[in-house]
């Protein structure tokens, strides 16, 4: 049984939902993505997501028409797989169609490009063997691309990936529910001030990719929180 936490761009707010594996994800239309599918190969029992990921999927998957057979989806930071700051960590990307000859990846990288509901469709030069996209929330904190900036009253899965660095690290946030408040503030700052960086509360580029660095495949550790 998985706990999913699911961001609705819609109220702007969090929604919980407990879902076996062989179930399909929340607002997932007709039985296309079933949660092990989202899962991967995550340990994790707490999964997160956001209701326009969803969408996209459904959408996607309705303009090809037939099954789209996922490889990755979902990681936490900790679990590692990924680099930098990666949209799987965030619960809105999906890496597909490894198993599918050029010619059907092709065609999916056009569909996915053509539909227009993802932020971000990964060129062929850079994903050869697969097809990747995503939807990630912009701006960026870095120019080069990423997670946005954060500071307190921020609400998104992004906020999840927060907590759940600085919780696995040892900076304790009180909670994973992907809410910038005053407790993520003041563990944001610790962090900050322990690693030289300008101890402003704001999660910025430097801040994200000093903690990313720092955490990316670890472990679960004994303060990492579900």
């Amino acid at each position: 049984m998985a706990k999913i936490l699911v961001y609705n761009n819609d109220s702007d707010r969090f929604e919980t939902y407990y879902r076996d594996e062989n179930s399909p994800m929340p607002y997932n239309a007709n039985s296309t993505l079933l949660v092990r599918e989202f899962r991967g190969s995550s340990k994790s029992p707490t999964l997160w997501t956001t209701k326009r990921t969803m969408q996209a999927w459904n959408t996607q998957r309705y303009l090809w028409g037939g099954p789209i057979p996922v490889g990755f989806a979902f990681k936490r930071s900790w679990e590692g797989g990924h680099s930098g700051q990666s949209q799987h960590y965030a619960g809105t990307a999906f890496d597909v169609a490894q198993l599918w000859t050029n010619a059907q990846r092709s065609a999916l990288r056009t569909s996915a490009i053509n539909s227009g509901v993802w932020s971000y469709v990964e060129p062929v030069s850079l994903t050869p063997t697969w097809v990747h996209f995503d939807r990630r929330q912009r701006p960026s904190a870095c120019a080069s691309g990423g997670y946005p900036t954060l500071r307190q009253g921020s609400l998104s899965v992004y906020v999840l990936i927060l907590q759940d660095g600085l919780n696995t690290l040892g900076f304790t946030t009180g909670g994973l529910d992907g809410i910038f408040g005053s407790r993520t503030f003041n563990a944001v700052k610790s962090y900050q001030s322990s690693r030289g960086l300008s101890s402003d509360g704001i999660v910025g580029c430097n801040t994200w990719r000093s903690l990313q660095e720092n955490v990316i495949g670890v472990g679960r550790t004994s303060t990492t929180l579900d």
